[in-house]
């Protein structure tokens, strides 16, 4: 492969947040690119913020990043080393002082003579990473998230495996509810936003599907579970997102809500709703969570293909030195936008989205 001008002579690469299937298939994108066709140095940093912190990194090899695509996790590994906060202030109510963090990193980014530094994460590391761009380092970003709650980006990698393994286990379910005619009660991730329970919802034929966006009326999942049961069918899915909340609870303040839901002793969301429905109706009920099964495992090819896109998009950018960018799928195409897009917001899913349209024409209450 003929080598190509580069801005970026040396980069960084770490990621950071919670693992997510795609992560090395990224990696691997931004590494083979950045190698390859640019004859740029790379330098993997260990578990994301935290080892531009402690100085843990070593320098990565084509070997490194070969073979990785299909593997699950992140051979960089991850933490949620968050560097602004408490920044100067005493943590954990003791006395000690956290020390300079930012300091650090901005040190260590300029005693490893990068060029740019790539993060792969969610809200809080592209927003960790446009604030380092606010103090002069030179940033790039990649939208992972099983969420898909990411500004800026159609769509984040790592949400079409979490789909897949969501609606499989909704699927799974649904035998079961069968056989003993109950309402089975299941409990995707997604704490602000609900694409993840929505999709895996409409895709494993959900009965009711409840999202952090559409507070809940119980009496409301009562008559349409009721319903079903007239017409003969006597069991059902319930599928809800971690953040669900319920009207009463969306008027609360957080303190207040947090306070309340202590007070019930359901451990989450799906336990509470289980509860309010056996109450409500009589119905027999279960709870299942499906908890880091969600995010364990190896990407979609879907998730590998777009991962692999943002990757080599990165290195373009990086080859251009197009710097305080976030690559992104923008409809058809893979482009760019400034971090400041992605910075302090969480995507939600729209009133007017389709997929909510289609959830209840086929006739599944989304909780009103």
């Amino acid at each position: 492969m003929e080598t190509r001008y580069s801005a970026t002579r040396t980069l960084g690469i770490l990621t950071a947040g919670g693992d997510c299937p795609g992560l090395n298939a990224a990696i691997r994108g931004v590494c083979r690119a950045a190698h390859d066709r640019y004859n740029m140095a790379i330098v993997g940093i260990a578990n994301g913020y935290r080892g531009l912190i402690d100085e843990s990194w070593r320098i990565l090899q084509p070997a490194d990043f070969s073979g990785i695509l299909t593997r699950g996790g992140t051979i960089l590994g991850a933490s949620r080393e968050k560097p602004f906060k408490n920044q100067g202030k005493p943590q954990n109510g003791l006395d000690e002082i956290g020390g300079d963090k930012v300091g650090a990193i901005i040190e260590n980014y300029r005693k490893l003579n990068l060029d740019c530094l790539v993060v792969l994460g969610g809200n809080g590391t592209n927003t960790t990473g446009y604030r380092l761009s606010q103090e002069g380092l030179n940033v790039l970003g990649l939208p992972k998230t099983i969420d898909n709650d990411i500004a800026g980006t159609d769509r984040t990698f790592g949400f079409h495996s979490a789909l897949d393994i969501g609606a499989e286990a909704i699927d799974r379910l649904h035998s079961t509810a069968q056989s003993h005619n109950r309402v089975m009660v299941i409990e995707l991730m997604g704490h602000k936003a609900g694409w993840l329970a929505l999709y895996a919802g409409v895709a494993g034929g959900g009965d009711v599907i409840l999202i952090p966006e559409i507070p809940y009326d119980i009496k409301a999942i009562s008559r349409h579970l009721e319903a079903r049961l007239q017409s003969g069918k006597t069991f059902s899915i319930v599928v809800v997102a971690e953040g669900a909340l319920s009207a009463e609870e969306a008027k609360m303040e957080k303190k207040e809500r947090k306070k309340y839901r202590e007070q019930s002793g359901a451990p989450s969301a799906a336990y509470r709703v289980a509860r309010e429905i056996e109450a409500e109706t009589g119905m027999e009920t279960r709870a299942t969570v499906l908890g880091y099964m969600q995010r364990g495992g190896i990407p979609s090819a879907s998730d590998r293909v777009l991962a692999t896109s943002l990757g080599t998009a990165a290195a373009d950018l990086l080859a251009r030195g197009e710097y305080g960018r976030m690559a992104a799928l923008i409809g058809d195409g893979i482009g760019s936008v400034d971090l400041s897009v992605p910075a302090g917001k969480v995507k939600t899913v729209p009133a007017d989205h389709y997929m909510i349209d289609t959830a209840v024409s086929v006739g599944t209450c989304m909780g009103v």
